[in-house]
């Protein structure tokens, strides 16, 4: 294992049960993640890149290999520690945000920290902080269907942002918006990776947007086959 991966991926496969029958979707993955990296993962539909992001992010369980985050092996966690370690270590972005319609901006991004021991004071703290940096304080009352698309992925960002998470995972996070919009979202990405230093994963099936990344790592039919700067 590289002592400097923040993320460190050996041997990784998944496969999936369908009848009687066993459908590979990854084989054999070694791949390392430096601590503040930026890493776009790509390939077509298919190619497993979604499932190797929900691994990396404690959602799915490789049937073998390791995936050591932080020196922590999470593919031995049983499920309650794996949701526990979701809690503290990831902050999830997703391409049609999964933001609560009965709740506001602010509840939304207040979300993750119900499950700390922050006060209610501290809470607000934190949510008022982050939804500054997405430039967002004065829509926090608003609830999603009073927000633009590009709004609402901000929300989702400053919800996986509130928590301070060790790693940021982003599934197609610009694939609902138009080009203008993600671009914006784009380079707030680019922001929180190049100014505060956070380590991010993204799929995404657009060139335009890996090469707002650092790294792009492609997969073929459950295979890496490239890892080269973005």
């Amino acid at each position: 294992m590289s002592e400097e991966a923040l993320i460190c991926i050996r041997g990784l496969s998944k496969s999936y049960t369908r009848a009687d029958q066993q459908i590979p979707v990854l084989l054999n993955i070694d791949l390392d993640v430096p601590a503040g990296d930026f890493v776009a993962l790509m390939g077509p539909s298919g190619s497993g890149k979604s499932t190797l992001l929900n691994l990396i992010a404690g959602i799915d369980k490789p049937s073998s290999g390791s995936i050591h985050i932080g020196g922590v092996d999470i593919a031995t966690l049983s499920e309650a520690a794996l949701a526990d370690w979701r809690a503290a270590n990831v902050g999830f972005i997703f391409q049609f945000y999964n933001l609560m319609p009965v709740l506001t901006a602010f509840e939304n991004v207040e979300l993750p920290l119900l499950l700390t021991s922050l006060s209610s004071r501290q809470r607000k703290q934190h949510v008022q902080a982050a939804l500054e940096m997405v430039r967002l304080t004065d829509r926090m009352d608003h609830y999603p269907n009073e927000l633009s698309g590009g709004q609402q992925q901000r929300v989702a960002i400053a919800r996986a942002l509130v928590s301070d998470p060790t790693l940021i995972v982003a599934d197609e996070p610009t694939g609902d918006l138009d080009r203008v919009t993600g671009e914006e979202v784009l380079s707030l990405l680019d922001n929180l990776n190049r100014s505060l230093g956070k380590t991010i994963v993204m799929v995404t099936h657009d060139p335009k947007a890996a090469s707002r990344a650092r790294r792009m790592v492609h997969l073929e039919k459950g295979v890496l086959v490239d890892d080269a700067p973005a």
